[in-house]
């Protein structure tokens, strides 16, 4: 039997619950710029799955990898690991 591939697993800031049962959850990188070489900061935006809309803006939480919910969401909040100040 042949065993599945482990889901993609991130951290993130919440910056939208706007939605009913989404939130989008923001990545931050720091990459050198290909020609000076400062860093530069890049976003990456996910729309995950909060079934129990407990997110709020600002709390730090871990995506896990999902099947497609919709036509954008692929992730699901699976804990909130800080919550917003």
């Amino acid at each position: 039997m042949e065993q599945r591939g482990q889901r993609k697993i991130r951290e993130g800031v919440v910056i939208s619950t706007s939605m009913k049962k989404t939130v989008v959850v923001t990545k931050r990188r720091q990459i050198p710029h290909p020609a000076y070489g400062k860093y530069v900061s890049r976003d990456k935006k996910f729309y995950a799955h909060d079934e129990r809309e407990e997110c709020r803006v600002g709390d730090l939480v871990r995506i896990m990898e999902t099947r497609p919910l919709s036509k954008l969401k692929r992730w699901r909040v699976t804990e909130i690991l800080q919550r917003a100040e």
